[in-house]
């Protein structure tokens, strides 16, 4: 088990170029004639895959922003006591702190992304589905007009609404828990984050979110990233479940 968990997490980490760049290359001839193709409105439904742009390469499979945050008093004190196991700051499976990785626990909005598996979008009247690869992690947008609740009760991947602006899709999240990273490099918050998601279907097979994080006990100004989607209408989402392929209380032996 502690094996597998090694090559799975840790191989992944090595997918995340491969799934971002070798499947895009596989796949270059239909993504150019998609350039061309128009963008169904207001439908961004199907199974999408995270690819790098030329500047992400040499960070993406940790964090977001080659030059990181701004971080408060507060923050800065719990990044440099983290001990992440992705990074420039890269520490042992038996050392790491990293709440995904001893805990299994969900990585959190918008962390989640950096997991290097692909995540379906699925559509209804009342709300949109995320359904994202790793551990089966489920996320609903509401886009029946509703506003937060005044008592939202923090969680993982917070409490998310959604509206149409011309052809983007904007989705707030706020109701978050302290118990996840930012990303994968240790970076951290409070239970005062708030995200803004801009997701715009560039073309019929390309996708942009445009992500903005805020929290003023964490972060001394917002932090802003562009992550970038492919459509793989021939792909479906696999079953990956991290207590299944994890044995956390044998990483001190």
């Amino acid at each position: 088990m502690r094996n597998r968990l090694t090559i799975l997490l840790l191989a992944g980490i090595a997918m995340l170029a491969a799934s971002f760049d070798l499947r895009a290359q596989m796949a270059k001839p239909a993504e150019a004639a998609a350039k061309s193709a128009p963008a169904p409105v207001h439908d961004l439904s199907g199974v999408w895959n995270m690819h790098s742009s030329p500047a992400q390469r040499k960070y993406i499979n940790s964090t977001y922003t080659q030059e990181g945050p701004e971080m408060t008093p507060w923050a800065k004190a719990k990044y440099d006591d983290a001990k992440p196991s992705n990074g420039p700051r890269s520490n042992a499976l038996t050392v790491t702190d990293d709440p995904v990785l001893r805990k299994c626990f969900p990585p959190g909005t918008p962390r989640i992304y950096l997991q290097p598996f692909p995540l379906q979008i699925v559509q209804t009247p009342k709300e949109i589905m995320m359904i994202y690869e790793y551990d089966h992690t489920v996320r609903q947008i509401f886009m029946d007009g509703r506003a937060h609740p005044d008592d939202v009760i923090p969680t993982y991947m917070g409490h998310s609404t959604g509206k149409w602006d011309g052809d983007v899709l904007v989705v707030d999240t706020v109701g978050f828990n302290e118990k996840t990273w930012l990303d994968r490099d240790g970076h951290q918050h409070s239970d005062q984050l708030h995200v803004v998601e801009r997701f715009h279907r560039v073309d019929r097979d390309n996708m942009q979110i445009d992500i903005t994080m805020e929290d003023a006990k964490a972060l001394a100004k917002a932090w802003i990233t562009h992550l970038y989607f492919t459509l793989r209408p021939d792909w479906d989402i696999m079953e990956l479940v991290c207590t299944d392929n994890a044995a956390f209380e044998n990483f001190e032996k």
